[in-house]
């Protein structure tokens, strides 16, 4: 089942997080706040037999230089023995839904790497096209 992210999915979170993005990029106490307090963002999860599969983040900007949000995708994750059966496809269709029917959308980014053509095929299947924008970063030591 496809549904959003409650606070009672922060444990389960918190060890795809780990699964994902590497063990100490966040704390428990950190992802239960944001799922409780975090307006910007909001989480889609797939849940399985009882666990969840699979995350999105899906982040909420607005500019006061446009009258509708911009809705960013920052994070995709499926846990690897539920790959190829669609839960990607149906959180990011279930996000894409959300934003349409409860804010202003005027568009929604995927961010994903280069080198994660995997990822490419799901998203352009799912309509998302290169907009040939560059996406730059600078890093800061803690």
């Amino acid at each position: 089942m496809t549904r959003l992210a409650t606070y009672e999915d922060a444990e389960q979170l918190e060890l795809l997080n780990n699964e994902f993005n590497g063990p100490g990029e966040t704390t428990l106490e950190n992802i239960r706040n944001s799922l409780l307090h975090n307006a910007q963002e909001f989480v889609v999860v797939e849940q399985t037999d009882g666990e969840l599969a699979g995350f999105i983040c899906v982040q909420l900007k607005r500019s006061f230089c446009y009258d509708e949000y911009m809705a960013e995708i920052t994070e995709v994750y499926v846990k690897e023995k539920y790959r190829r059966k669609g839960i990607a496809k149906n959180m990011i269709t279930f996000a894409e839904e959300y934003c349409i029917k409860n804010y202003p959308v005027q568009k929604i980014e995927i961010l994903t790497s280069k080198e994660n053509t995997v990822a490419q095929i799901v998203y352009n299947r799912l309509g998302y096209k290169d907009d040939n924008e560059m996406h730059l970063s600078k890093r800061f030591r803690r």
